[in-house]
């Protein structure tokens, strides 16, 4: 392979640590905040696809779809509870 590093893939390479990043700290925190853990894996797949805009890949971008899908449920899954325990603590605080 023999392809020039341009833009596309230095985005892709970013989308690249972005995910590598959010599963390490999934790994490596004992109750890590799902809003830092989806939000950088969606921000990440988001990159990656930017760059599978310009060097298709059809796996890789069915792959980062997938990905980008179960990011947004994880965020949606956590928002009621980030939401609930807001309203407790602005109630105790009155």
């Amino acid at each position: 392979m023999n392809a020039p590093l341009d833009l596309a893939s230095l985005v892709g390479f970013l989308g690249t640590a972005c995910i590598i990043g959010a599963y390490a700290y999934l790994t490596f925190h004992n109750a890590p905040n799902p809003f830092i853990l989806h939000g950088t894996n969606l921000t990440g797949a988001g990159f990656f696809t930017v760059s599978l805009l310009v060097h298709t890949n059809w796996a890789s971008r069915a792959l980062e779809g997938f990905w980008a899908t179960i990011a947004v449920l994880g965020l949606a899954k956590a928002t009621p509870a980030w939401l609930a325990k807001r309203r407790a603590s602005q109630s105790q605080n009155e």
